[in-house]
């Protein structure tokens, strides 16, 4: 069932109906800055952004230093033999809870981890270690979100729709699919929708299907990602542009 923890209930709620927006940069973007975030927060902030999500603890402290919106932090560690990057372990959790997000993100997907686990079993343990934290399962489809829900996930989002094995050729959300997790997970968790989410229209329609709020990345703070998707179809689909939004960094 949802949290009746009234701290987490409260920051939950507040999130209903709105817009999360990721403000993530990496050394290698060329928009990066070292203030870059802060200023995409601000500006997420100032058009009325319900919450936030960073990665790294650094740049989640930089931004709860100017931004007062809850964060959903994560820390992306990339390794050559798996495709498992977001939280990958304990290491990772515990710093971000103590750079100040409210909300974890993990990886809940059934992908083995570098270290040979399977992803979605962190979510136990750090469930377990920090009981205070509100618990984000980024999953790539159904079955991953039923599992999250029923290891305490608060929250779960198909945030990896794409960036599986499985799933790595598609480019568009899956919409009954999603609609799906929203009916059968409403009264279990919060079911909020993330991935391949690029105009309002289709924000809206994830709402009007049951999402608690949408999280949107790429299509707001990665302007070059944008100009990429522009020309990868103007030339033809010669060079598809999801190769630099999924690369490792």
């Amino acid at each position: 069932m949802k949290t009746n923890d009234p701290r987490k209930k409260a920051i939950l709620e507040s999130m209903k109906g709105g817009l999360i927006v990721s403000c993530q940069t990496q050394k290698d973007d060329p928009i990066y800055t070292d203030t870059m975030h802060i200023k995409m927060a601000q500006a997420a902030a100032w058009a009325g952004a319900v919450g936030l999500r960073a990665n790294s603890p650094k740049q989640i402290k930089d931004i709860k230093a100017h931004v007062d919106l809850p964060v959903i932090g994560l820390w992306k560690v990339w390794h050559d033999d798996t495709d498992v990057f977001i939280t990958p372990t304990m290491k990772e959790v515990k710093a971000i809870w103590e750079a100040g997000a409210e909300i974890i993100a993990l990886d809940c997907t059934k992908q083995r981890t570098h270290e040979g686990t399977i992803a979605w079993d962190l979510l136990d343990q750090a469930k377990k270690e920090i009981p205070e934290a509100i618990f984000f399962a980024d999953v790539s489809n159904y079955e991953e979100a039923l599992h999250a829900i029923e290891h305490g996930a608060d929250i779960v989002a198909p945030t990896l729709y794409g960036y599986t094995q499985e799933t790595a050729s598609i480019e568009e959300p899956n919409m009954r699919e999603f609609a799906r997790m929203c009916r059968d997970f409403k009264d279990e968790a919060y079911v909020m929708m993330e991935g391949h989410i690029y105009t309002p229209e289709d924000a809206m329609k994830c709402i009007f299907l049951g999402a608690h709020s949408v999280v949107v990345g790429s299509a707001i703070t990665r302007p070059h990602l944008t100009a990429k998707r522009f020309v990868d179809l103007l030339s033809g689909y010669q060079d598809n542009w999801r190769d630099a939004e999924k690369a490792k960094h």
